[in-house]
């Protein structure tokens, strides 16, 4: 099976870790054009985490993290507190591109713990040091993905059909994915497993990016419009709900892409198993409900003029928040790299 790697670190010199760069898929390009973003400029890796050009909670945090590698290593600093220095700017800055993303902060807290902790290198040595963590969180997202997608596929059988919303694929994480990588288990595992991705408007994650990656990688998959969720679960077509997550508050509230919540109430209606997966990274156990999250909200263009054609008349409000907060009482299970619980304390 093909493997989609949406981020990596690229030496310069092809040999030593630094100095490097961030390469990543441009994702709104997708599906029409395959584009590569190469780069250690912080306001274009700013930019890129903003306008989506990568985008996912575990793939935000990645990027940061190796976004901040990469800027730190241009620096041009003589002493460790300037790079130090460098390090703090860089990651204040980073954690102004997206709100609700929790692993946005969780990444940006990382390098800058690993910045105080190895302060007594050289700057040589601590450039490097930063470069190996940011390499390391990738790594460690990708294990995570694949032992989220063993413990989902457990709840797969052969010939099960599964819906999912938004993108929680290889694209959204490191490798594999959250949501989708229980879908790649299992196929790997010689099960036959087809899927149905809701379009997710506004900005089509599911139409542009699931449907592409899943087809890349041999899946059967058919698209749907959003608002057709509720019949094809009438129909009986859906065995069980995989989502993925930007944030999972104490008691289990999840924060995912909008409409999210919308197909939670309809495979409760349809008494069809609803599950939030998500790295251990993605759940807030500081914030004790959904009602703590705060809700990012997009420019109207996204919505008044999707892809460059204008739909809305310009006297027309728009209101677009990017996530809603499904409550925990309507998930059936979460799961993450430990396993399968109920809450997320069973597996925290």
């Amino acid at each position: 099976m093909k493997t989609i790697r949406p981020i990596e670190w690229i030496s310069d010199s092809g040999e030593a870790l630094v100095p490097g760069h961030v390469r990543m898929i441009d994702q709104t390009k997708l599906p029409t054009e395959l584009v590569y973003l190469e780069t250690s400029d912080l306001d274009e890796i700013w930019d890129a985490i903003k306008v989506l050009k990568v985008r996912g909670a575990p793939a935000i945090g990645v990027a940061a993290a190796m976004g901040l590698a990469a800027v730190v290593q241009h620096a041009e600093v003589g002493t460790s507190p300037e790079l130090l220095n460098c390090v703090k700017s860089t990651a204040d800055h980073l954690a102004t591109s997206r709100p609700t993303a929790v692993n946005l902060f969780w990444a940006l807290d990382r390098m800058r713990s690993v910045a105080d902790d190895n302060a007594h290198l050289d700057v040589a040595e601590l450039k490097e040091r930063l470069a190996a963590e940011a390499s390391a969180i990738r790594d460690e997202d990708a294990a995570m993905c694949r032992a989220i997608g063993e413990h989902g596929a457990s709840l797969l059988k052969d010939g099960d059909t599964v819906l999912t919303h938004c993108n929680a694929g290889a694209l959204a994480t490191a490798e594999l994915g959250t949501a989708l990588s229980p879908i790649y288990v299992a196929t790997e595992q010689g099960k036959t497993i087809s899927v149905f991705a809701d379009e997710t408007r506004p900005l089509l994650q599911g139409a542009r990016l699931t449907a592409w990656e899943l087809s890349e990688c041999g899946i059967d998959v058919t698209l749907i419009c959003d608002n057709m969720a509720a019949q094809v679960m009438k129909e009986g077509r859906i065995d069980t709900v995989m989502v993925g997550s930007d944030r999972i508050a104490a008691n289990g509230d999840t924060a995912n892409k909008i409409g999210t919540y919308g197909v939670a109430l309809l495979a409760r209606a349809h008494n069809i198993p609803f599950y939030v997966l998500a790295p251990s990274s993605t759940f807030d156990m500081k914030t004790a409900t959904g009602d703590g999250i705060p809700i990012e909200q997009r420019g109207r263009e996204e919505v008044a003029c999707g892809f460059g054609r204008r739909t809305v008349p310009d006297a027309a409000k728009v209101y677009s928040p990017a996530f809603d907060v499904t409550p925990v009482n309507l998930i059936t299970g979460f799961i993450n790299e430990n396993g399968i619980g109920a809450t997320p304390a069973d597996i925290m």
